[in-house]
């Protein structure tokens, strides 16, 4: 079977894009304006061409194997709602989402695919973004899917909602469906990081792992103007504390035998994820290395769509293209 060649933008930690790889895809290229990011998708795929450049400044003309794509994929920064961008300094997350849709105007994939928060396909306050982008691209022949994944619905621990656009040109828009859930049941934390929370021989890693018998509450990367990495804002920590888990920060070891973590001093009982068992929670196979010292790592993590899901909605959009 073909595969098909894709444009990646805001590649981040490439989770997104490896997904789409998974189900088909070839990137021809991969866009990030980060040091870091490019530095993990480098070393994970060498041979994957990686363009550090911030999206807003990139011209297509300047690098002309972005047109002729099949699919242009972007894991854009989370969006705010036109009324909180104009209370803030730039709203850049906007101007990468209008980039990337004037970035679609200019090459002209057969597919679009845009990943962000579910309000953008929900909410009223982002009813201005979603007639932006189809006025910009419906001239040109696309149709617009909208519509909300659950991350946990694809085996990932995790209760991550993620609003998705798919807009596909004519010939092809009929063929798509949004992809249904791969599992039947979710898998939780416990199940997750058992093993990983059992491999220095920690003696309560049964009764933990029975105890954390839900999925996780979604990950945050968090802001790169704050400090070190945490699990989230209060409510997220109070949920993470009924699995037995300290959300104020990560460690740096697993639980030994008698479940002590040497890098944690915070005198809790409860246990500090990794940032290893981050990924894991984010569906990164084991050998996906994530460059950077912790905090850098857990943000990539972070902010990175599920390999699964991306997965999941690459199949259903190359179904759509072969059909």
């Amino acid at each position: 079977m073909r595969r098909l060649k894709s444009v990646d933008v805001c590649s981040g930690a490439g989770g997104l894009a490896l997904g789409l790889e998974n189900a088909g895809f070839d990137p021809v290229l991969l866009l990030d304006n980060r040091p870091i990011a490019c530095e993990t998708l480098r070393a994970n795929r060498p041979d994957w061409n990686v363009l550090q450049l911030d999206l807003l400044d990139f011209d297509p003309v300047e690098h002309p194997t972005s047109y002729d794509v099949d699919l242009l994929s972007a894991g854009l920064p989370r969006v705010k709602s036109s009324a909180t961008a104009k209370r803030e300094e730039t709203g850049i997350e906007q101007q990468l989402l209008r980039a990337t849709v004037l970035l679609a105007h200019a090459v002209q994939p057969r597919a679009l695919l845009i990943e962000n928060v579910p309000e953008l396909v929900e909410d009223q306050d982002f009813a201005d973004v979603r007639e932006y982008i189809q006025q910009e691209l419906s001239h040109l022949n696309y149709g617009f899917h909208w519509f909300v994944v659950n991350a946990a619905d694809f085996g990932v621990p995790q209760d991550r909602k993620q609003g998705i656009l798919v807009a596909l040109k004519e010939e092809y828009f009929d063929g798509f469906h949004p992809p249904i859930p791969t599992v039947t049941r979710h898998v939780t934390v416990g199940e997750a990081l058992h093993t990983s929370m059992s491999s220095r021989g920690w003696a309560g890693a049964d009764a933990w792992a029975a105890q954390a018998d839900h999925v996780a509450p979604t990950l945050v990367g968090g802001s790169e103007k704050r400090g070190g990495a945490d699990l989230g804002l209060t409510g997220t920590k109070k949920a993470w504390a009924r699995m037995g888990i300290n959300g104020n920060a990560l460690a740096d070891e697993v639980p030994g035998p008698d479940g002590i973590q040497e890098s944690d001093h915070s005198g809790s009982e409860l246990k500090k994820l990794t940032v290893d068992q981050t990924a894991i929670l984010q569906s990164f196979p084991k050998d996906w290395r994530i460059e950077g010292k912790k905090t850098w790592k857990y943000r990539q993590i972070g902010h990175a769509s599920p390999p699964p899901v991306g997965k999941a909605l690459g199949m259903a959009v190359a179904a759509a293209l072969r059909a």
